[in-house]
């Protein structure tokens, strides 16, 4: 192991659970107005009920214990911490892979996923993005995916591998696509994960998605009502996020009830296939333990404001298509011969939601390129 990659150990001080169970306890709860759901935001009676949980039923030490028994390491790359988590397969033939979270999730995301691709023969990888859990802190700005993209090559030449495969979604579909495009012939494919609402929210961005597309076709008409949705009803935490992301770290630092409908919201609206609960709770708690609130919010606000995307990539591309539809091909136009899976259900979070299927697919996929 590279001498600037220290073992490192998830130990949080008893002081700071004590902190978040007083805090839970002098909740300040807003009121409601009746019968509105989820259209201002996510019910109060949803995060009471997580509250509760998090307060009385939910057990870190035992999720920290879980998250220990893989190995962990913090390096240094280009002035940043960064933490990763990195497990090896015992087959001889495994492939390397650098798995990428997106926002607002973490490393976490990938606990069940990760002892299924150590089965099929990979090697994990799995880093937090700058300002996200344990890769802090942030000391300067300028941290968006093609910076990024340059530490985790960084990274992969640290732990000694020469050629590896890419593996991402959200946020860490930007960055492994940024890697493929940095690293060139040491990435032998990027397998993305995506579904039709999530391509949709990607291309409100890119203006020239919505050019290619046909107002008179059906399958079109649908993908650009699904845009004008995401703009109209859901993309209010990015326009905080990419404008004003300190005004709302004062409320992620000091309020564990905000940092958990921040968190929640997002994992309810954007599954559609039971998650475990206290898996969730383990990333709401990775974020308030760590403070990262913040930090993680200002990521998106340097891509928004980023113009450094990184070279496309050369290496072989395959998407893995969750809740999928005829408007995620439309929208995301895959090259011809790109390895393209589709599955009715699942959407934002496979790997919680479905992870075996999600390792079949990565074997699918990366199988033929050992």
């Amino acid at each position: 192991m590279n001498a600037q990659l220290q073992p490192y150990r998830i130990d949080v001080p008893q002081r700071d659970l004590d902190d978040l169970a007083e805090r839970l306890d002098r909740t300040r709860w807003p009121d409601q107005l009746p019968g509105v759901g989820w259209r201002q935001g996510i019910p109060l009676e949803r995060v009471r009920e997580l509250a509760e949980r998090w307060r009385s039923g939910y057990d870190w030490r035992a999720a920290e214990a879980r998250l220990n028994r893989f190995p962990h390491f913090l390096t240094e790359i280009d002035g940043q911490p960064i933490h990763v988590l990195h497990a090896r397969s015992d087959r001889e033939d495994a492939i390397p892979l650098l798995i990428t979270h997106g926002y607002p999730s973490s490393f976490v995301e990938f606990e069940q996923l990760i002892p299924k691709l150590l089965e099929r023969g990979f090697h994990v990888v799995v880093p937090s993005l700058p300002g996200f859990g344990f890769s802090t802190p942030v000391r300067e700005a300028g941290w968006a995916m093609g910076r990024t993209a340059r530490a985790w090559a960084e990274l992969m030449a640290r732990l000694g591998y020469e050629r590896y495969g890419l593996h991402g979604g959200d946020v860490g579909a930007g960055v492994s696509g940024a890697v493929g495009g940095l690293a060139g012939a040491r990435v032998i494919g990027i397998h993305l994960v995506t579904d039709p609402h999530t391509a949709a929210a990607t291309a409100t961005f890119m203006p020239w998605i919505a050019g290619r597309l046909n107002p008179d076709d059906p399958v079109d008409k649908l993908a650009l009502d699904r845009m004008e949705e995401f703009r109209r009803d859901n993309s209010g935490y990015l326009a905080i996020q990419n404008t004003r992301p300190q005004t709302l770290g004062y409320g992620l630092a000091d309020s564990p009830v905000l940092q958990l409908a921040w968190i929640a919201e997002s994992f309810e609206s954007w599954t559609d296939l039971p998650i475990d609960v206290d898996q969730l709770l383990t990333n709401v708690s990775v974020y308030w333990f760590t403070g990262t609130g913040v930090s993680a919010a200002r990521f998106l606000y340097e891509q928004f404001h980023s113009q450094d995307w990184g070279a496309p990539p050369t290496a072989p591309q395959g998407y893995s298509v969750f809740g999928a539809d005829p408007t995620a091909r439309r929208l995301i136009d895959p090259a011809e011969g790109t390895h393209w899976v589709e599955h009715d259900r699942g959407r934002h979070f496979p790997a919680m939601e479905a992870p075996e299927q999600l390792a079949e697919d990565l074997s699918a996929f990366f199988d033929p390129l050992r």
